[in-house]
């Protein structure tokens, strides 16, 4: 039952190939500044990166033959519902087009389907950032033309929930639980009963801030400064996101070196430290709310979850909340191979995309 995962991401293809649930090999191609240059849009690099791809797999000895599917990363898509979908003509449709915006995940789905095409094995993809499963009450946002979205890391959420309930003997359809992914962007969802039914917009401007986003704001200084003359809207949207944060107040996007300074007693680093902490700590406690307190356990995971002095500061703040659970990092890769594997084996069926 060998799988092979495609994950694309905006400077590197990474593959791996998996018997059942053991990883065989998982390598990482990457892609410089000037090996991308020339290619005018996402879509524009498929040949490209199909063609090292295709090539790597034949260094490995991997043909499409031995394959029983090919599972990649999803893309920017109509929202949907979390699980794994079979590559469909119309979810190719919307991703070659960029319809719902133009990401290098795209790709992902792509590729799995001209290398499964091959042999006429499934191609999939899994819960990709779009996992819409968010209830209505919980989009309400103060005013109808701005409504609060579902957009997340849903795959890693996803997986982290599901190896939690594993572990510990529970049944993820049966458990509330809050998921807490922390990168470059953090997302913190309530899980109840198998769906997410509320979720920060990790993308663009909703929850704590982070290495690089300024997350929510004050809403009247953020239009008075939208418009008072000094601020294009290209400058405002990098403030939200790439220029705000940690690299607003400290310089840099790096956790190492926040972590570092902190190790070395900078105050102003280790104030910054405690007020993400405060910030994730406020969310998860809000979305506690959200099942009326009734919390099985908090997950963090995520790159930025390997930073003790941060977790160990969340923990502190809402362990009356639930047991806390650290999952430092991230693993889209096994992530990806274990949805398809849930469709091989039967445990549920693959979804189709309608656009």
């Amino acid at each position: 039952m060998n799988i092979l995962v495609v994950n694309t991401g905006s400077t590197s293809t990474k593959m791996g190939l998996y018997d059942g649930d053991v990883p065989v090999f998982e390598k990482t191609l990457r892609h410089t500044v000037s090996d991308l240059a020339s290619f005018k849009g996402v879509v524009d690099q498929y040949s490209f990166r199909t063609n090292i791809l295709l090539d790597e797999l034949k260094n490995s000895h991997v043909s499409a033959k031995d394959l029983a599917c090919v599972v990649g990363i999803g893309g920017l898509l109509a929202p949907l519902e979390g699980g794994t979908y079979l590559v469909n003509q119309a979810m190719l449709e919307d991703l070659e087009k960029a319809k719902y915006g133009e990401h290098a995940s795209n790709l992902g789905g792509i590729i799995a389907h001209t290398i499964a095409k091959e042999t006429g094995i499934p191609a999939y993809i899994v819960d990709p950032v779009v996992v819409d499963e968010m209830e209505d009450i919980f989009r309400i946002s103060g005013h109808p033309l701005l409504p609060r979205r579902s957009i997340f890391h849903a795959l890693n959420q996803k997986a982290i929930a599901r190896r939690y309930c594993s572990e510990n003997g529970k049944n993820y359809n049966e458990v509330n639980l809050v998921v807490v992914h922390m990168g470059g962007g953090i997302s913190v969802s309530l899980h109840s009963k198998g769906r997410v039914i509320d979720t920060n917009n990790a993308l663009d401007g909703d929850g704590p801030f982070t290495p690089e986003r300024s997350g929510s704001l004050p809403a009247g200084q953020l239009a008075q400064l939208c418009f008072s003359g000094e601020y294009a809207h290209e400058d405002v949207k990098e403030l939200i996101k790439g220029k705000g944060g940690v690299v607003a107040y400290f310089g840099t996007n790096s956790m190492m070196d926040l972590e570092e300074a902190v190790a070395k007693g900078d105050p102003q680093a280790a104030m910054l430290m405690d007020a993400m902490a405060l910030q994730v700590a406020k969310y998860i406690a809000a979305m506690a709310v959200g099942a009326c307190g009734n919390i099985d356990a908090i997950l963090l995971t995520g790159g930025i979850a390997r930073a003790k002095p941060l977790t160990d500061e969340i923990t502190r703040r809402v362990g009356f909340v639930a047991p806390v659970c650290v999952y430092g990092g991230e693993d889209e890769i096994s992530a990806l191979a274990l949805g398809a594997l849930r469709v091989l084996r039967g445990d549920e069926e693959a979804r189709v995309y309608g656009g």
